[in-house]
Protein backbone atom coordinates (compact mmCIF):
# COMPACT_ATOMS: atom_id res chain seq x y z
CA UNK A 1 0.00 0.00 0.00
CA UNK A 2 1.06 3.30 -0.44
CA UNK A 3 0.35 6.61 1.26
CA UNK A 4 2.13 9.67 -1.28
CA UNK A 5 0.52 12.86 -1.09
CA UNK A 6 0.66 14.89 -4.01
CA UNK A 7 4.40 15.86 -5.62
CA UNK A 8 5.48 19.27 -5.37
CA UNK A 9 8.58 18.59 -7.58
CA UNK A 10 9.88 15.29 -9.39
CA UNK A 11 13.18 14.32 -8.48
CA UNK A 12 14.85 11.06 -11.23
CA UNK A 13 17.18 8.99 -9.50
CA UNK A 14 19.01 5.64 -11.09
CA UNK A 15 18.52 3.08 -8.70
CA UNK A 16 20.30 -0.44 -9.82
CA UNK A 17 20.67 1.21 -13.71
CA UNK A 18 16.52 1.69 -13.79
CA UNK A 19 15.39 5.26 -13.99
CA UNK A 20 13.35 5.24 -10.91
CA UNK A 21 9.89 7.04 -10.95
CA UNK A 22 9.76 10.67 -9.47
CA UNK A 23 10.41 10.83 -5.69
CA UNK A 24 8.78 12.14 -3.22
CA UNK A 25 9.36 16.08 -2.98
CA UNK A 26 11.55 17.48 0.18
CA UNK A 27 9.38 19.59 2.10
CA UNK A 28 10.41 22.90 1.85
CA UNK A 29 11.82 23.38 5.56
CA UNK A 30 15.26 24.17 7.51
CA UNK A 31 18.17 22.02 5.90
CA UNK A 32 20.56 22.51 3.37
CA UNK A 33 21.90 18.89 1.27
CA UNK A 34 24.87 19.47 -0.85
CA UNK A 35 24.65 16.13 -2.46
CA UNK A 36 21.40 15.07 -4.33
CA UNK A 37 18.83 14.49 -1.32
CA UNK A 38 15.59 12.77 -1.48
CA UNK A 39 12.71 11.77 0.94
CA UNK A 40 11.87 7.98 0.44
CA UNK A 41 8.82 7.73 2.87
CA UNK A 42 5.30 8.63 2.71
CA UNK A 43 5.11 12.36 3.58
CA UNK A 44 2.51 11.04 6.22
CA UNK A 45 2.72 9.70 8.92
CA UNK A 46 6.11 9.55 10.55
CA UNK A 47 8.98 6.94 9.31
CA UNK A 48 12.69 6.36 10.67
CA UNK A 49 14.97 3.50 10.63
CA UNK A 50 17.24 4.18 14.13
CA UNK A 51 20.70 3.14 14.38
CA UNK A 52 23.61 3.36 12.66
CA UNK A 53 25.25 0.26 12.56
CA UNK A 54 22.94 -2.47 11.14
CA UNK A 55 22.02 -3.36 7.08
CA UNK A 56 18.87 -0.78 6.13
CA UNK A 57 19.03 -2.29 2.49
CA UNK A 58 18.87 -5.90 0.81
CA UNK A 59 22.10 -6.58 -0.60
CA UNK A 60 20.69 -5.18 -3.87
CA UNK A 61 20.07 -1.79 -2.52
CA UNK A 62 16.51 -1.94 -3.82
CA UNK A 63 14.43 -2.27 -0.41
CA UNK A 64 14.93 -0.01 2.33
CA UNK A 65 13.75 -0.52 5.73
CA UNK A 66 11.70 1.54 8.10
CA UNK A 67 9.13 1.87 10.88
CA UNK A 68 6.01 3.77 10.34
CA UNK A 69 4.73 5.59 13.67
CA UNK A 70 1.28 7.53 14.12
CA UNK A 71 3.35 10.03 16.88
CA UNK A 72 6.25 12.12 17.42
CA UNK A 73 6.79 12.76 20.82
CA UNK A 74 6.28 10.75 24.34
CA UNK A 75 7.68 7.58 25.11
CA UNK A 76 6.40 4.54 23.99
CA UNK A 77 3.92 2.56 25.80
CA UNK A 78 3.41 -1.06 26.63
CA UNK A 79 0.21 -0.68 24.23
CA UNK A 80 1.79 1.38 21.73
CA UNK A 81 2.35 -0.35 18.13
CA UNK A 82 4.58 0.39 15.54
CA UNK A 83 4.41 -0.99 11.73
CA UNK A 84 7.20 -1.94 9.92
CA UNK A 85 7.93 -1.97 6.30
CA UNK A 86 10.01 -1.27 3.24
CA UNK A 87 10.24 1.32 0.66
CA UNK A 88 10.89 -0.04 -3.22
CA UNK A 89 13.55 2.14 -4.66
CA UNK A 90 12.85 0.87 -7.95
CA UNK A 91 9.05 1.35 -7.74
CA UNK A 92 8.17 4.81 -7.68
CA UNK A 93 9.25 4.72 -3.73
CA UNK A 94 6.49 2.26 -3.06
CA UNK A 95 6.15 1.48 0.49
CA UNK A 96 4.48 -1.38 1.54
CA UNK A 97 4.17 -2.50 5.65
CA UNK A 98 4.86 -6.33 6.05
CA UNK A 99 4.60 -6.38 10.25
CA UNK A 100 4.20 -4.27 13.79
CA UNK A 101 5.90 -4.74 16.98
CA UNK A 102 5.35 -3.65 20.39
CA UNK A 103 8.91 -3.68 21.45
CA UNK A 104 10.71 -0.39 20.40
CA UNK A 105 11.92 2.39 21.27
CA UNK A 106 12.77 5.87 19.50
CA UNK A 107 16.59 5.33 19.21
CA UNK A 108 17.04 1.98 18.21
CA UNK A 109 13.52 1.26 16.74
CA UNK A 110 12.91 -2.77 17.26
CA UNK A 111 16.97 -3.67 15.80
CA UNK A 112 14.70 -3.97 12.42
CA UNK A 113 17.67 -5.18 9.92
CA UNK A 114 17.88 -7.59 7.19
CA UNK A 115 19.80 -11.09 8.10
CA UNK A 116 23.06 -10.86 6.87
CA UNK A 117 23.50 -13.18 3.83
CA UNK A 118 19.78 -12.87 3.01
CA UNK A 119 17.87 -11.24 0.26
CA UNK A 120 14.28 -11.80 1.87
CA UNK A 121 14.73 -12.62 5.24
CA UNK A 122 14.80 -9.50 7.97
CA UNK A 123 15.05 -9.54 12.04
CA UNK A 124 13.05 -7.55 14.70
CA UNK A 125 12.09 -7.44 18.03
CA UNK A 126 8.04 -7.83 19.89
CA UNK A 127 7.10 -8.75 23.08
CA UNK A 128 4.81 -11.83 23.43
CA UNK A 129 3.02 -10.63 27.03
CA UNK A 130 5.59 -9.81 28.99
CA UNK A 131 8.31 -11.70 27.44
CA UNK A 132 10.75 -10.16 24.37
CA UNK A 133 11.26 -12.10 21.61
CA UNK A 134 12.75 -11.36 18.24
CA UNK A 135 10.95 -12.36 14.32
CA UNK A 136 12.62 -13.36 11.37
CA UNK A 137 10.60 -12.91 8.72
CA UNK A 138 10.35 -13.30 4.99
CA UNK A 139 9.06 -9.72 4.20
CA UNK A 140 7.81 -11.24 0.59
CA UNK A 141 6.11 -14.52 1.22
CA UNK A 142 5.28 -13.26 4.95
CA UNK A 143 6.80 -16.49 6.99
CA UNK A 144 8.08 -16.35 10.37
CA UNK A 145 10.04 -17.95 13.17
CA UNK A 146 10.09 -16.84 16.58
CA UNK A 147 13.14 -17.00 18.69
CA UNK A 148 13.23 -16.91 22.79
CA UNK A 149 15.04 -13.85 23.10
CA UNK A 150 15.14 -10.25 21.82
CA UNK A 151 18.18 -9.68 19.81
CA UNK A 152 20.58 -6.62 20.08
CA UNK A 153 23.10 -7.29 17.40
CA UNK A 154 23.93 -9.99 14.93
CA UNK A 155 26.68 -11.67 13.87
CA UNK A 156 28.43 -10.88 10.39
CA UNK A 157 27.45 -14.64 9.05
CA UNK A 158 23.77 -13.90 10.24
CA UNK A 159 23.89 -17.37 12.08
CA UNK A 160 24.55 -15.72 15.88
CA UNK A 161 22.98 -12.94 17.73
CA UNK A 162 23.55 -11.12 20.94
CA UNK A 163 20.52 -10.33 23.32
CA UNK A 164 20.63 -8.37 26.79
CA UNK A 165 17.83 -7.40 29.36
CA UNK A 166 16.00 -4.77 27.44
CA UNK A 167 13.78 -4.49 29.87
CA UNK A 168 16.79 -3.60 32.36
CA UNK A 169 17.80 -0.69 29.56
CA UNK A 170 14.37 0.42 29.91
CA UNK A 171 14.92 0.90 33.24
CA UNK A 172 18.44 2.49 33.24
CA UNK A 173 18.35 4.26 29.49
CA UNK A 174 14.78 5.04 28.29
CA UNK A 175 14.89 5.52 24.63
CA UNK A 176 16.94 2.59 24.50
CA UNK A 177 15.22 -0.51 26.27
CA UNK A 178 11.36 -1.40 25.55
CA UNK A 179 8.20 -1.02 28.23
CA UNK A 180 6.00 -4.02 29.25
CA UNK A 181 8.57 -6.25 30.45
CA UNK A 182 10.10 -7.81 33.56
CA UNK A 183 13.01 -7.88 34.85
CA UNK A 184 13.48 -10.44 37.07
CA UNK A 185 16.84 -8.79 38.74
CA UNK A 186 15.30 -5.40 38.88
CA UNK A 187 16.84 -5.14 42.63
CA UNK A 188 20.03 -6.87 41.93
CA UNK A 189 22.43 -3.95 41.16
CA UNK A 190 24.89 -6.34 39.21
CA UNK A 191 23.48 -10.01 39.24
CA UNK A 192 25.52 -13.19 38.51
CA UNK A 193 22.77 -14.88 36.36
CA UNK A 194 22.13 -12.35 33.93
CA UNK A 195 24.21 -9.91 31.52
CA UNK A 196 25.17 -10.60 27.70
CA UNK A 197 23.22 -13.99 26.10
CA UNK A 198 24.45 -15.60 22.41
CA UNK A 199 22.11 -16.80 20.86
CA UNK A 200 21.92 -19.59 17.95
CA UNK A 201 19.51 -18.19 15.01
CA UNK A 202 18.45 -21.19 13.84
CA UNK A 203 17.95 -23.35 17.46
CA UNK A 204 16.92 -20.53 19.26
CA UNK A 205 19.58 -22.14 21.97
CA UNK A 206 21.19 -19.36 23.90
CA UNK A 207 23.46 -18.93 26.91
CA UNK A 208 24.94 -16.50 29.34
CA UNK A 209 28.59 -15.79 28.27
CA UNK A 210 29.36 -12.85 30.26
CA UNK A 211 27.32 -11.47 33.19
CA UNK A 212 27.18 -8.24 34.35
CA UNK A 213 28.66 -9.44 38.24
CA UNK A 214 31.79 -10.58 36.15
CA UNK A 215 31.93 -7.06 35.04
CA UNK A 216 31.34 -4.85 37.47
CA UNK A 217 34.13 -6.95 39.60
CA UNK A 218 36.57 -6.20 36.77
CA UNK A 219 38.59 -3.22 37.84
CA UNK A 220 40.93 -1.19 35.30
CA UNK A 221 41.67 2.72 36.05
CA UNK A 222 38.06 3.23 37.36
CA UNK A 223 36.18 0.91 39.48
CA UNK A 224 32.79 0.35 38.98
CA UNK A 225 30.61 1.88 42.16
CA UNK A 226 27.37 1.24 43.99
CA UNK A 227 24.63 2.21 41.59
CA UNK A 228 22.69 -0.15 39.19
CA UNK A 229 24.62 -2.03 35.89
CA UNK A 230 23.69 -2.30 32.49
CA UNK A 231 24.84 -3.36 29.49
CA UNK A 232 24.68 -1.00 26.22
CA UNK A 233 25.64 -0.81 22.62
CA UNK A 234 27.20 -4.65 21.74
CA UNK A 235 28.77 -5.04 17.89
CA UNK A 236 30.00 -8.08 16.18
CA UNK A 237 33.65 -7.64 15.23
CA UNK A 238 34.16 -7.75 11.21
CA UNK A 239 34.69 -11.33 11.05
CA UNK A 240 32.28 -12.82 14.10
CA UNK A 241 35.13 -13.72 16.25
CA UNK A 242 35.16 -10.83 18.68
CA UNK A 243 32.18 -8.61 20.17
CA UNK A 244 32.56 -4.88 21.79
CA UNK A 245 29.74 -3.93 24.88
CA UNK A 246 29.63 -0.84 27.01
CA UNK A 247 29.37 -1.31 30.55
CA UNK A 248 27.47 1.53 32.20
CA UNK A 249 26.26 1.82 35.78
CA UNK A 250 25.63 4.92 38.09
CA UNK A 251 28.10 6.72 40.09
CA UNK A 252 25.31 6.84 42.81
CA UNK A 253 23.13 4.45 44.42
CA UNK A 254 20.58 3.28 42.48
CA UNK A 255 20.05 5.65 39.42
CA UNK A 256 21.47 9.04 40.81
CA UNK A 257 24.71 10.79 39.67
CA UNK A 258 25.03 10.20 36.34
CA UNK A 259 26.43 7.39 34.60
CA UNK A 260 30.04 6.29 33.85
CA UNK A 261 31.01 3.80 30.68
CA UNK A 262 33.67 1.16 29.79
CA UNK A 263 34.42 -0.20 26.78
CA UNK A 264 34.79 -4.07 26.53
CA UNK A 265 35.76 -6.90 24.04
CA UNK A 266 35.02 -11.11 24.49
CA UNK A 267 35.38 -13.89 22.52
CA UNK A 268 32.21 -15.84 22.10
CA UNK A 269 33.21 -17.70 24.98
CA UNK A 270 33.04 -14.98 27.67
CA UNK A 271 36.55 -16.07 28.92
CA UNK A 272 38.83 -13.04 26.92
CA UNK A 273 37.49 -10.18 27.95
CA UNK A 274 39.34 -6.98 27.59
CA UNK A 275 38.87 -3.62 28.32
CA UNK A 276 39.82 -1.39 25.78
CA UNK A 277 38.31 1.99 26.94
CA UNK A 278 38.69 2.72 30.99
CA UNK A 279 37.83 6.02 31.27
CA UNK A 280 34.63 6.45 32.10
CA UNK A 281 33.65 8.28 28.35
CA UNK A 282 32.86 6.24 25.75
CA UNK A 283 30.19 7.09 22.97
CA UNK A 284 29.73 6.11 19.52
CA UNK A 285 31.54 3.61 18.00
CA UNK A 286 32.30 1.08 15.12
CA UNK A 287 35.04 -1.81 14.13
CA UNK A 288 36.73 -0.80 11.52
CA UNK A 289 38.47 -4.70 10.85
CA UNK A 290 38.59 -7.57 12.79
CA UNK A 291 41.00 -6.09 15.60
CA UNK A 292 40.89 -1.91 15.53
CA UNK A 293 37.61 0.25 16.68
CA UNK A 294 37.04 3.42 16.04
CA UNK A 295 34.94 5.02 18.86
CA UNK A 296 34.41 8.87 20.31
CA UNK A 297 35.67 9.31 23.90
CA UNK A 298 38.03 11.28 26.26
CA UNK A 299 41.30 9.91 26.98
CA UNK A 300 44.01 11.43 29.83
CA UNK A 301 46.29 11.51 26.60
CA UNK A 302 44.45 12.32 24.20
CA UNK A 303 41.37 14.57 25.59
CA UNK A 304 37.98 14.36 23.44
CA UNK A 305 37.87 13.15 20.11
CA UNK A 306 37.99 9.52 17.21
CA UNK A 307 40.23 7.35 19.04
CA UNK A 308 41.17 4.17 16.96
CA UNK A 309 42.28 1.71 19.88
CA UNK A 310 43.39 -1.33 18.98
CA UNK A 311 41.86 -4.37 20.50
CA UNK A 312 43.58 -6.09 23.17
CA UNK A 313 46.39 -3.36 23.19
CA UNK A 314 47.01 -0.52 24.67
CA UNK A 315 47.76 1.18 21.08
CA UNK A 316 45.63 4.18 20.62
CA UNK A 317 45.51 7.30 17.86
CA UNK A 318 43.34 9.80 16.87
CA UNK A 319 41.96 9.90 13.71
CA UNK A 320 40.33 13.69 12.44
CA UNK A 321 42.48 15.49 14.76
CA UNK A 322 40.89 18.94 14.28
CA UNK A 323 38.76 18.14 11.78
CA UNK A 324 36.61 15.96 13.41
CA UNK A 325 35.59 17.62 16.68
CA UNK A 326 32.21 16.53 17.24
CA UNK A 327 30.79 13.00 18.61
CA UNK A 328 28.79 11.36 15.85
CA UNK A 329 27.75 7.96 14.98
CA UNK A 330 30.23 6.60 12.95
CA UNK A 331 30.50 3.67 9.50
CA UNK A 332 33.18 2.80 7.47
CA UNK A 333 32.21 2.22 4.15
CA UNK A 334 31.90 -1.05 2.32
CA UNK A 335 35.72 0.04 0.96
CA UNK A 336 36.69 1.22 4.36
CA UNK A 337 38.28 3.84 2.37
CA UNK A 338 35.16 6.51 3.89
CA UNK A 339 34.07 7.17 7.46
CA UNK A 340 30.26 7.99 7.65
CA UNK A 341 29.84 10.15 11.12
CA UNK A 342 27.25 13.13 12.04
CA UNK A 343 27.08 15.43 14.91
CA UNK A 344 23.96 16.28 17.29
CA UNK A 345 22.73 19.51 16.93
CA UNK A 346 24.52 22.70 17.16
CA UNK A 347 23.23 26.48 18.47
CA UNK A 348 21.09 26.77 15.33
CA UNK A 349 19.67 22.78 16.10
CA UNK A 350 21.43 21.83 12.90
CA UNK A 351 22.66 18.51 12.13
CA UNK A 352 25.12 17.55 10.00
CA UNK A 353 26.13 14.02 7.96
CA UNK A 354 29.71 13.96 6.41
CA UNK A 355 32.09 11.67 4.81
CA UNK A 356 36.09 11.92 6.11
CA UNK A 357 38.71 10.05 4.07
CA UNK A 358 41.67 8.82 6.74
CA UNK A 359 44.03 8.38 3.84
CA UNK A 360 44.55 12.08 3.07
CA UNK A 361 41.82 13.90 5.67
CA UNK A 362 39.10 15.18 3.13
CA UNK A 363 36.22 16.05 5.06
CA UNK A 364 33.20 16.64 2.47
CA UNK A 365 29.63 17.98 4.45
CA UNK A 366 26.64 15.87 3.11
CA UNK A 367 24.27 18.62 4.12
CA UNK A 368 22.54 20.27 7.10
CA UNK A 369 19.11 19.29 9.02
CA UNK A 370 17.06 21.17 11.40
CA UNK A 371 15.84 19.66 14.65
CA UNK A 372 12.95 20.62 15.80
CA UNK A 373 13.05 21.76 19.88
CA UNK A 374 10.74 18.47 20.66
CA UNK A 375 13.52 16.08 19.29
CA UNK A 376 15.90 16.46 22.00
CA UNK A 377 16.50 14.15 24.40
CA UNK A 378 14.50 10.64 24.60
CA UNK A 379 12.42 12.26 21.59
CA UNK A 380 15.29 12.67 19.90
CA UNK A 381 15.69 12.03 15.65
CA UNK A 382 19.62 11.79 15.29
CA UNK A 383 20.27 11.58 12.02
CA UNK A 384 22.18 8.13 12.17
CA UNK A 385 23.37 7.99 8.68
CA UNK A 386 23.43 4.54 6.89
CA UNK A 387 25.30 3.26 3.71
CA UNK A 388 24.01 1.67 0.81
CA UNK A 389 25.66 -1.55 0.14
CA UNK A 390 27.42 -0.21 -2.82
CA UNK A 391 28.50 2.52 -0.86
CA UNK A 392 27.02 5.06 -2.70
CA UNK A 393 24.53 6.42 -1.18
CA UNK A 394 23.63 7.40 2.57
CA UNK A 395 20.35 6.77 4.55
CA UNK A 396 18.92 9.45 7.51
CA UNK A 397 16.42 10.16 9.35
CA UNK A 398 15.48 13.34 9.88
CA UNK A 399 12.76 15.54 11.14
CA UNK A 400 13.41 18.96 9.78
CA UNK A 401 9.63 18.82 8.08
CA UNK A 402 8.19 18.71 11.63
CA UNK A 403 8.03 14.68 11.51
CA UNK A 404 10.77 11.78 10.77
CA UNK A 405 11.11 10.52 7.67
CA UNK A 406 13.90 8.57 5.88
CA UNK A 407 16.12 10.40 3.39
CA UNK A 408 18.20 8.91 0.48
CA UNK A 409 21.79 11.30 -0.12
CA UNK A 410 23.74 10.53 -3.04
CA UNK A 411 27.57 10.27 -2.25
CA UNK A 412 28.35 8.40 -5.69
CA UNK A 413 30.79 11.71 -7.00
CA UNK A 414 32.35 11.75 -3.72
CA UNK A 415 33.09 8.21 -3.51
CA UNK A 416 34.28 7.80 -6.27
CA UNK A 417 36.09 10.93 -7.30
CA UNK A 418 39.74 11.61 -6.22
Amino acid sequence: MTHFLPLAAATLLLVGGLAAAPAPAIESASFEAYVPCVRITPASPSHWFGYYDKFQTDPSDRYVLAMEVDFDQGSPSADDVIRLGMVDLADGFHWTVFGETRAWGWQQGCMLQWIPGSTSEVIYNDRQGQQFVSIIQDVFTGRKRILPRAVYTLSPDGKRALSVNFARIDDTRPGYGYEGGVDPYAEDLHPKDDGIYLMDLETGESRLVVSLDQIASTGRVIAATEGKHWFNHLLFNTDGTRFEFLHRWYRRYPKAGGWATRMFTSDLSGRDIWCVDPYGYTSHFIWRDATHILCWTRTPQHGDGYHLFTDKSDRVEILGRGVLTENGHMTYSPDGRWVLTDTYPDQDRMQKPMLYRPSDGKLVQLGRFWAPPWASGEWRCDTHPRWSRDGKKVFIDSAHSGRRQVYMLDVSAIVSGS
